[in-house]
């Protein structure tokens, strides 16, 4: 079984930045997507960034093009984000995902998520 963790989460004024980290606990597959999402109170779970399953095409929500960079080191087994310019709707648990999924930002095409990590902007 393939776990997840994030990490990175926190509280920052709005302007600011944070770096969320996400670990896997092995290879899911032999070629595999990952992507963040995010869920605010009462929304629905949100695609932010994805890079697809051969790793050479990247994916942003449209909230977060020119702010947030998805990025990832699979020999360590780690995706990042990067977030930039922070806004207060921003604020959301954000979760990382692996899977093999044919659209990058439908959270059903996914099979593994993380716990989440909280991010408040103010």
């Amino acid at each position: 079984q393939v776990q997840l963790v994030e990490s990175g989460g926190g509280s920052v004024q709005a302007g600011g930045s944070l770096r969320l980290s996400c670990g896997l606990s092995s290879y899911p597959y032999k070629q595999y997507g990952l992507a963040w999402f995010r869920q605010a109170p009462g929304k629905e779970r949100e695609g932010v960034a994805a890079i697809g399953s051969a790793g050479d095409s990247y994916f942003y929500g449209d909230s977060v093009k020119g702010r947030f960079t998805i990025s990832q080191q699979r020999e360590r087994n780690m995706v990042y984000l990067d977030m930039s310019d922070l806004k207060p709707e921003d604020t959301a648990m954000y979760y990382c995902a692996a899977g093999r999924p044919l659209k990058p930002f439908a959270p059903a095409h996914y099979n593994y998520w993380g716990q989440g990590t909280q991010v408040t902007v103010s």
